[in-house]
């Protein structure tokens, strides 16, 4: 084709020239049409000298995260910042890009939460470099043109923010490589091959105030410390409290009331002007929203709400499906950031379990009858291995409840987890579960159900050794005594257990009575059950306690009669025991005593392994053994020692404060 405007020449075999626009080119044997070309050479895409920079506004107010920033600087290729939603990983990747800005040509920012946005912001990124080629290629044509200029290129950070799944990335990993790539994501698995993971953790507790404090100015005290650990030191609930708090002109313990009496509106309020998508409530949801087609992922989460955030079982979860369904449900929460695994047990974060125990809808409380439900299966028909995790997750169910709403179930489990913390010496909180048992009982049967009296001799029992209860305790186990006559008979095994506790109850006040209740006691259990039967044992027992010279003879005997009666459960064995080894160094006969603590101790730690009470009182009682020995300075080391595995295994309580003392 020659002549005129727009002319061009051709020559050869099917060769085209065209010197304006064609619609369509037919060469003989294929047809190619054209709507619109531009060809642009590589070198089109060029950055200013001054560098090229996309990045979220930068925030003044950043706390902590020194080793995660350290760990970033230390990096190459990929990285990725994986953690819960809320944890502050996108405001750390955009402290940590903005302050390498001078490193690098490019620094371009992504939101990459789906492999269209990636697409989309890799587009940008091609108009940002070239703003001449803007409306000249379509969005494909442009994202090609970015991974072109970043695969010949290594002096350029990409920062991906809130990607979705690691196969998202794939592509594009695997047509650049040499320049930085910082990815943030809730996914916690699934990056070994392509990159690596750095896992963010909720802040310190000054770190924690610190943020509260950049937000609401004059916030110091007065609640502070105490709403930072309700929130779990978490980045986005800090703000967003902290935020609400200076709007609103509350302190930070008005907000605390505020949360625990409307916890739904709480997670889901905002300051005005602020952005209602990054509320705890909407930010989590996303994630639940990618677990829909995981039921019991999403089942396992509400259950787990009702417990303690830390140190569930796994084999808690057992009843819910078969060993794989449970292993998938568990994997996917871990994937999505949602709990963490270790050691055979899972963790959720405080405020995950507050935001879903918050859902008004049905399941709710259908998970919170599962919840009592899985713990009440836990728990052993023999008490010598008791589940301590039941004790501590049913205190925490206990706690997230209203007693109003208790049924039967909720009460005899909450009566189970306070004779466990009974057990462990955690006197409180033996008290305050089997008094909450107590009236929930007492309100769904009545004064004079068999259950009611049990769990009325229970709770004044821990009155009694909490301290200071005595009155109390002495009033209710004396009027369990007459309604055990009254209603279940005097033969009756639990009005015997009543007539026994009370007589203990009364033994430091009117030793006398004691004695005298004790005395019947033992008539009674000998003609009811019997001179040979466990509980008869324990009346005898309580008898030659109460004497203020009991002959060592008379506890041998004891010991004996116990082991034949209760081969099976060690408790009243156990219980001679320590009474025998305590009379002999009362006697003087230390050396033999010393020879049975020392069997004592192995036969707990057999049984019950090194961390439980019954094990630690078996030390300390060792250790008042070798003292009136006169081995004054190794008592006083093993008691040290005894001092601090008492209050790693049971915290401050009694049998802690005994070890301490022994030191001096």
């Amino acid at each position: 084709m020659t002549g005129g405007v727009g002319s061009a020449d051709a020559s050869g075999d099917r060769s085209v020239a065209a010197g304006g626009t064609i619609g369509s080119v037919n060469t003989g044997d294929i047809v190619t049409r054209i709507e619109r070309a531009t060809l642009l050479p590589a070198e089109a895409l060029t950055v200013s000298p001054a560098g090229l920079v996309h990045l979220p506004e930068r925030t003044q107010l950043f706390v902590g995260r020194a080793r995660e920033l350290a760990l970033l600087d230390e990096g190459v290729g990929v990285q990725v910042l994986c953690g819960l939603g809320g944890i502050g990983k996108s405001t750390l990747a955009a402290r940590w890009a903005a302050d390498r800005v001078a490193d690098h040509a490019v620094v371009w920012w992504i939101t990459a939460e789906t492999p269209a946005e990636l697409d989309a912001g890799l587009a940008d990124l091609a108009r940002a470099m070239q703003p001449e080629v803007v409306g000249a290629l379509p969005e494909d044509a442009l994202r090609e043109r970015a991974l072109q200029w970043l695969a010949i290129h290594d002096d350029w950070l990409l920062v991906l923010d809130n990607v979705s799944a690691p196969a998202d990335l794939r592509p594009l990993l695997a047509r650049v490589g040499n320049g930085r790539i910082v990815v943030t994501s809730r996914r916690a698995s699934g990056w070994q091959d392509i990159a690596r993971t750095v896992v963010l953790d909720v802040l310190g507790p000054g770190e924690a105030a610190e943020l509260f404090t950049g937000v609401c100015a004059g916030a110091e005290g007065d609640g502070l410390d105490e709403l930072c650990a309700e929130l779990g030191y978490l980045p986005l609930a800090l703000k967003q409290a902290a935020a609400y708090c200076a709007e609103a002109g509350i302190t930070p313990r008005t907000y605390l009331g505020l949360l625990a009496e409307y916890p739904g509106e709480m997670f889901a309020a905002t300051a005005e002007g602020g952005e209602a998508a990054r509320t705890l409530a909407r930010v989590w949801q996303v994630t639940l929203d990618r677990l829909s087609d995981a039921p019991l992922a999403v089942r396992v989460l509400r259950i787990t709400a009702w417990w303690a955030p830390e140190d569930i079982p796994r084999r808690f979860l057992e009843p819910l499906g078969t060993a794989l369904e449970v292993t998938e449900a568990v994997r996917r929460l871990a994937a999505h950031s949602m709990i963490t695994l270790g050691g055979g047990v899972l963790s959720v974060h405080r405020l995950v379990q507050a935001v879903v125990r918050a859902d008004p809808s049905e399941e709710t409380g259908r998970a919170r009858e599962s919840a009592a439900r899985l713990l009440l299966l836990r728990v052993p028909t023999d008490e010598i291995r008791a589940e301590r995790h039941v004790a501590v997750h049913a205190e925490a169910l206990a706690g997230h409840t209203d007693p109003a709403d208790d049924t039967e179930g909720f009460a005899k489990l909450f009566l189970l987890a306070g004779a466990f913390f009974g057990v462990d010496v955690r006197i409180g909180r033996a008290v305050s579960l089997c008094g909450r048992a107590t009236a929930s009982l007492h309100r769904i049967y009545g004064p004079d159900h068999p259950a009611v009296l049990v769990a009325v001799q229970s709770l004044a029992l821990y009155m009694h050794l909490e301290g200071g209860g005595d009155g109390a305790a002495v009033e209710l186990l004396t009027g369990g005594l007459a309604d055990g006559l009254r209603v279940l008979g005097p033969d009756d095994p639990d009005t015997l257990a009543a007539r026994g506790h009370l007589a203990r109850v009364l033994r430091s006040t009117e030793p006398e009575r004691a004695k005298e209740l004790f005395r019947e006691n033992v008539g009674h259990c000998s003609r009811v059950l019997g001179p040979r039967h466990p509980q008869t044992i324990a009346a005898r027992h309580d008898l030659a306690e109460a004497s203020s010279e009991v002959d060592v003879r008379v506890l041998e005997d004891l010991l004996t009669d116990a082991k034949r009666a209760s081969p099976e459960d060690p408790f009243l064995c156990e219980t001679v025991q320590r009474s025998l080894i305590l009379r002999l160094v009362s006697t003087g006969e230390t050396e033999r005593a010393l020879v049975l603590s020392a069997e004592a101790i192995e036969d707990s730690r057999r049984r019950y392994g090194d961390a439980d009470s019954r094990t630690l009182l078996s030390r300390l009682i060792e250790v008042d053994v070798l003292r009136n020995d006169g081995q004054a300075e190794r008592a006083r080391a093993l008691a040290a020692v005894l001092s601090e595995d008492c209050l790693q295994a049971l915290g401050e309580n009694q049998l802690t404060q005994l070890a301490r003392a022994m030191q001096s």
